[in-house]
C-alpha cells in the first residue's frame, strides 16, 4: 500500500546522480517541482502559493566535467564570478556588520575566520575564542591523513544565529581523501544544507563551493607534493525548495527542462562569451569589490 506525503506528513527524500553540474541542477529543479511537497516559508507574503520543498541529496561525479555553465541560471557570468570570489576570496566580508544592519555573515568569514559569539547584533558580545582559519585545518588534516574523517568545518553558531533574521544555510564542509586505482589522491567533498533556494541560488552556491573544493586539493597537493585530484561533490540539503514567489518566473525554464537536453542549454567553461565577461568581471571586482552589488558601473 502506497501513501501520498499529505497522508503521511513525511519530507520526501529525493536522490539526484549526475555529471556536471548544468544536468545537476536541472534534475534537481525537475524532481522537487514533480514530487516535492507544498509547505510554507517564513518569508511568504499573503499572496505566495506554498514553495515546493523537499530533503534532496545530489551527487554530481565530477564538479568540473564539461558543459560546467548553465546559460539560464538565474544571474549571468559576471554575478557568478562575483559570488565565487565571495565565497573563495572574502571580497565581500567587509559588509558584515549586523549591528549597522547589514550582514550577520558570509560564508567565506564563517569558514576562514569562524569566530563564535553570543550576540552578533553586540560589538561587545562575548567572544570566547580567536577567529579559527577552519579551511587551513582541513588542508593540514588531509595532508596528514588522508582517511581522516575529521576533516570538516561548520558555520553555525547556536548561540547567535537562531534568532537572526538571515542565517547561515549552509551549515558544513566535510572533505576525505581516497587513492584511486592508480594510486593518485582524489579530495572528495559533502556539504550539508539546512535550508536552500534551489531555483535562484544552488546553481550559484555549488559553483563557487566545488572551486574552494578545487582550492582545498590545490594546497593539500603543494603540503604533500604530490597532484590531487578534485572528486566527487555530494550535496545534502533538507529542506530544498522552489518559491512559490518564483513559479510563474520558473515556469517557462521548468519547460524548456522537460525535454532533458541540458547541453542545449549549457556552455563548456571556455567558451569565448562566458570567459570574455568573466574576466571581465575580475578586473573589475580588482579594482572594487563591489562593482557588481553597484550594478556593474
Amino acid at each position: 500500500m502506497s501513501f501520498t506525503i499529505v497522508e503521511t506528513g513525511n519530507i520526501p527524500v529525493l536522490s539526484i546522480n549526475a555529471d556536471c553540474l548544468p544536468e545537476a541542477w536541472e534534475k534537481a529543479v525537475l524532481a522537487v517541482w514533480k514530487e516535492g511537497v507544498s509547505v510554507k516559508t517564513e518569508y511568504d507574503k499573503p499572496e505566495d502559493p506554498p514553495s515546493k520543498d523537499a530533503t534532496v541529496i545530489i551527487t554530481v561525479v565530477d564538479p568540473f566535467a564539461e558543459p560546467r555553465i548553465h546559460k539560464n541560471f538565474p544571474g549571468g557570468p559576471e554575478e557568478l564570478e562575483a559570488y565565487r570570489q565571495e565565497v573563495c576570496n572574502g571580497i565581500h566580508d567587509h559588509w558584515i556588520d549586523p549591528v549597522a544592519g547589514k550582514w550577520t555573515y558570509t560564508y567565506h568569514e564563517r569558514l576562514f575566520a569562524y569566530c563564535p559569539t553570543d550576540n552578533l547584533l553586540d560589538p561587545n558580545a562575548l567572544k570566547p575564542f580567536a577567529s579559527f582559519d577552519q579551511i587551513y585545518y582541513i588542508v593540514r588534516k588531509c595532508s596528514e591523513t588522508f582517511h581522516t574523517r575529521r576533516a570538516q568545518a561548520i558555520t553555525w553558531m547556536p548561540t547567535a544565529d537562531p534568532v537572526t533574521d538571515d542565517p547561515p544555510c549552509l551549515q558544513r564542509l566535510w572533505f576525505r581523501i581516497i587513492e584511486d586505482q592508480d594510486g593518485q589522491p582524489v579530495l572528495n567533498m559533502n556539504s550539508h544544507w539546512r535550508s536552500r533556494d534551489l531555483y535562484k541560488a544552488w546553481y550559484m552556491n555549488v559553483y563557487a563551493l566545488t572551486d574552494l573544493q578545487r582550492i582545498v586539493a590545490e594546497q593539500i597537493s603543494e603540503k604533500i607534493g604530490r597532484d590531487v585530484k578534485v572528486g566527487r561533490y555530494v550535496d545534502i540539503t533538507d529542506s530544498l525548495h522552489i518559491y512559490g514567489s518564483y513559479f510563474t518566473e520558473a515556469m517557462s525554464e521548468i519547460e524548456k527542462m522537460q525535454d532533458g537536453n541540458y547541453k542545449a542549454r549549457s556552455w563548456q567553461s571556455d567558451h569565448p562569451a562566458f570567459q570574455m565577461m568573466t574576466e571581465e568581471a575580475r578586473e573589475k571586482l580588482a579594482k572594487d569589490p563591489d562593482w557588481y552589488a553597484k550594478g556593474k558601473g
